[in-house]
């Protein structure tokens, strides 16, 4: 009686959820028809004139203040003729940026309430729409919570805590008055040298798409509208984080099957998960910008993958196809290969150009009329869609938990969770908190080499101002074990040493050195570099203090992997700290004194040597070992712990998985240790011949678990034809019969497919 109890209770809870999301699916749908009735009739009483306003986006300078020269004044306050001129005679329908710095809430509040001011009093009386780049967390807002960049997100390999991040980032984002966020980045990191790297999920497809989504879903909720959600913007589409030369902005050559199943992946999952905004690939591939790729922007984008948000250029990219492309032999022929491509809207940002010719080739017939209103109506519906007719600014009084206490526990969670633990000889973590430690190197006494670009300014160069009440590495070593015990001499900057005869003395009557070694802040082309290796500076204070014989903690805080081979070899334990953002500090010292066991898993490859970049995912062919094949400093997926975990009875349901049909697989997971601790699990299969050279192995699956002291779990993973599917010479998503290989940490399983089976890429959302 008590069974039939329980199943007619779990199957009434079934019923229910189900009913939930049909009532959620059938509101969501009736809110799009009501939408697109009030879209409809705005877009029959605009003008041309409007229309091409609307598609236009200007950066925030261009309705600033001046002095005499044109230089912005301080304090920054918005021209209120400037902006006059840019709503009512250019009817302009969306700013974004700062002019130069972060600002605080009351300053937002009175730069989106000018605009919409200005906007209420237009013929039409269509609010603007803003867009902020808050990448890990509100970065142009001061006083926010600062969340670690998205590839020490990634390295938590947990989804659910993201999602967390990025509610909290909307909230404060919403908290700013601002609904439009330009992020997430969900570009697959191929080449390591790139210096956009750390705005990533890292270099795995599953992986992109798996955070992406849920960073997507924790920005936008349930209902984009509401006062604690934005928009968020998928970028860059597409292929941008494989550039050949490594250096931002350059060509890429990608052959389409391989765009199709690399970095296609991440964006169909996040146009599943409801983005409503895109941004496009600054570069060219095979030759063609991405701005005027109607093969991209149109075909892939808008018929296969029935994107139906707005398309936003990326800074001053249509205007590039002039002159820096060369694709286009006027500015004018630009702005007609964007639009004509797919474009929505254009980030001009500081002139009327875009506007001006537009309106020319629409009466010229070079741009039909249909185009303009396909776009305008997308726009309309994204500000209808995030309450902005009704509620054009936001209430100050409704975010009492804007920058938090409880909001910062969740960044220096995530942060806590992010740090992998690369090395640890001997035990020598965690340190004691009785030590005498030296603190040293160049990323010990900074903010920018937690935050980096994106935080408070563009390149993070005046992180230290800003973020002045913020722990350093240093800082927050001296609060964990106190001021006495800790020594600080700076040792090397990062292009040169600093008196490191010093930190040579200091550590000799240390007990530990702390070497803080790693990058400054930047961003985009600023951080193009030359040498993948760490400069020689850094690596020779690395050697210099390893020769004290004392135990040397590298703890690397950098936006990509940089060559450290050398610097690795010369320490005792190595951490990778990523850019951990505002309580990065506090979570570095946490983990070096045991407060809390490390869990970062590598979201990247990490490479050996500068001519060694091979990812995980590589051919057969790559695995000669040594310097001419696959040979990394770590792998990806790689990441210790203060306690052990082993890995036993990997099994699966049945020998065969046939199509339509899931396998379930699981593995036992023991912690042997004497501590508590998260495993993030990974679940790689291959096959092991397939009429395309398959891959060594793919991740397809994994999992976050908690597991006390002495605690075994069972782990379980279902494995559909879709998650072994890869993309033909067709361009087709397919499973193709033959042997697979299900690999987990040291466990290994084989399992055969039989039927060959394609898949459609939107509606199934396979890849």
């Amino acid at each position: 009686m008590k069974n039939i109890l329980l199943i007619t209770v779990a199957f009434a809870h079934c019923v229910l959820c189900a009913s939930a999301q049909v009532k959620h699916q059938t509101d969501i749908d009736q809110n799009k028809t009501a939408i697109d009735q009030k879209v409809n009739s705005l877009l029959a009483k605009m003008t041309l004139e409007e229309k091409v306003g609307q598609m236009t986006n200007l950066v925030v300078d261009v309705i600033s203040k001046t002095d005499a020269s044109g230089k912005i004044t301080e304090p920054h306050e918005i021209d209120e003729q400037k902006l006059e001129e840019r709503i009512w005679k250019y009817h302009i329908g969306s700013f974004q940026n700062v002019a130069g710095h972060a600002y605080d809430r009351k300053h937002w509040f009175e730069i989106i309430s000018a605009i919409q001011h200005v906007a209420m009093q237009d013929r039409l009386k269509i609010p603007a729409l803003y867009g902020i780049d808050a990448i890990h967390g509100v970065t142009y807002t001061l006083g926010s919570t600062l969340f670690p960049q998205e590839i020490g997100m990634a390295a938590t390999y947990n989804p659910g805590l993201i999602h967390n991040a990025g509610e909290i980032s909307a909230y404060e984002t919403r908290a700013s008055y601002i609904p439009w966020n330009f992020s997430p980045v969900l570009d697959v990191a191929k080449n390591q040298a790139w210096p956009r790297i750390y705005e990533t999920f890292g270099e795995d497809p599953y992986l992109v798409k798996t955070m992406g989504a849920a960073i997507i879903k924790g920005y936008q909720g349930n209902n984009v509208g509401d006062k604690y959600h934005v928009t968020s913007t998928m970028k860059h589409f597409l292929g941008y984080g494989d550039p050949l030369s490594g250096k931002d902005r350059t060509p890429a050559w990608i052959p389409d099957r391989y765009m199709r199943e690399y970095f296609l992946p991440p964006f169909v999952e996040a146009i599943a998960a409801g983005a409503r905004t895109l941004m496009v690939n600054s570069a060219e591939i095979n030759g063609v910008p991405v701005h005027s790729s109607k093969y991209l922007l149109t075909d892939v984008l808008r018929k296969e993958l029935k994107f139906d948000g707005i398309v936003i250029s990326d800074w001053m990219d249509v205007s590039y196809l002039h002159t820096r492309h060369h694709v286009a032999a006027t500015e004018k022929d630009a702005v007609a290969l964007g639009v004509n491509a797919g474009l929505d809207m254009c980030i001009v940002p500081y002139d009327y150009n875009f506007y001006n010719y537009l309106i020319q080739l629409v009466q010229e017939g070079r741009v039909p009329m249909s185009r303009i209103d396909e776009s305008v109506r997308r726009i309309l519906h994204v500000k209808y869609e995030l309450g902005l007719f009704d509620r054009p600014v936001g209430n100050p009084d409704d975010y009492p938990d804007f920058g938090s206490d409880k909001f910062k526990a969740v960044s220096r969670q995530v942060a806590g969770e992010s740090i992998t633990l690369l090395k640890n000889n001997n035990n020598i973590l965690p340190l004691k908190k009785t030590m005498r430690v030296l603190v040293t190197g160049p990323t010990a006494k900074t903010m920018g080499s937690l935050d980096g670009g994106w935080s408070y300014t563009w390149q993070g160069e005046e992180d230290d101002k800003y973020a002045a009440e913020q722990n350093t590495i240093l800082k927050a070593i001296q609060q964990k074990i106190g001021k006495q015990n800790v020594v600080y001499e700076p040792g090397a900057a990062f292009d040169s040493l600093q008196n490191s005869d010093a930190a040579v003395a200091a550590a000799n009557q240390a007990d530990a050195i702390v070497l803080c070694l790693g990058e400054s802040s930047y961003t985009e082309s600023v951080g193009n570099i030359d040498d993948l290796n760490l400069p020689a500076a850094q690596t020779e204070l690395a050697q210099q203090l390893a020769k004290t014989g004392k135990p040397v903690i590298l703890v690397l805080a950098e936006g990509r992997p940089r060559i450290v081979t050398l610097a690795n070899n010369a320490a005792t334990a190595t951490l990778m700290a990523y850019l951990p953002g505002n309580e990065g500090g506090n979570a570095v010292a946490d983990i070096l004194f045991g407060d809390v066991n490390p869990s970062g898993k590598l979201p990247f490859t990490y490479p050996r040597f500068p001519n060694a970049l091979i990812n995980y995912y590589r051919k057969n062919i790559e695995n000669g070992g040594g310097s001419q094949g696959y040979n990394p400093l770590y792998e990806f997926g790689f990441g210790l712990s203060y306690t052990t975990f082993q890995y036993h009875n990997l099994r699966a349901d049945k020998p065969d998985l046939k199509d339509k049909e899931t396998l379930t697989i699981t593995v036992d997971v023991t912690n042997a240790g004497d501590r508590d601790g998260k495993e993030t699990v990974l679940l790689f299969i291959s096959e092991l011949y397939a009429s395309i050279a398959p891959d060594t192995k793919r991740l397809r699956a994994f999992d976050k678990i908690d597991l006390k002291a002495g605690e075994t779990k069972t782990v379980t993973f279902k494995i559909s034809a879709g998650d072994i599917a890869y993309v033909n010479d067709d361009g087709k998503t397919a499973a193709e019969p033959g042997e697979f290989k299900i690999q987990i940490a040291n466990q290994t399983l084989k399992f055969n497919y039989a039927t060959a089976t394609q898949f459609n890429r939107q509606t199934d959302g396979k890849l």
